[in-house]
């Protein structure tokens, strides 16, 4: 059976996103300050790194092995993911990589529609 054309389009939008996601911790600010010392900039960086290995398995599951349950966490990492950049714009302003995880978001959005319309809605197992 062939992937239709929206678990198509719903991975590589996801898989765009979690790239701009990479990007974007590429280019953060990691000036250590006596709130964020040296050793908090790298648990930060490194479980940012695992974070994004894992929302890449679930898109590869949700894809690839039809699953669905992954397509609920995804859609639940991006509210948090919403609510967490809302809360850093409202601090710090935008930057850059505040303006590469709103085109981030943007993406997962797009992603996820096309998951749940369209041919993807046969396609996902419960």
């Amino acid at each position: 059976m062939s992937v239709p054309r929206n678990v198509q389009r719903f991975e590589a939008l996801l898989y765009a996103s979690l790239m701009l996601d990479a990007l974007s911790v590429a280019v953060q600010d990691r000036t250590p300050t006596t709130e964020m010392t040296e050793q908090m900039i790298m648990t930060s960086t490194l479980l940012a790194g695992v974070m994004i290995s894992l929302l890449i398995y679930f898109v590869w599951l949700a894809a690839r092995w039809r699953k669905n349950w992954p397509r609920w966490v995804l859609a639940a990492a991006l509210v948090l993911s919403v609510i967490s950049l809302g809360q850093i714009i409202g601090e710090r302003g935008m930057e850059l990589d505040s303006a590469i995880e709103i085109v981030s978001c943007v993406l997962t959005v797009f992603g996820l529609y096309f998951s749940f319309t369209g041919d993807a809605q046969g396609w996902f197992n419960a």
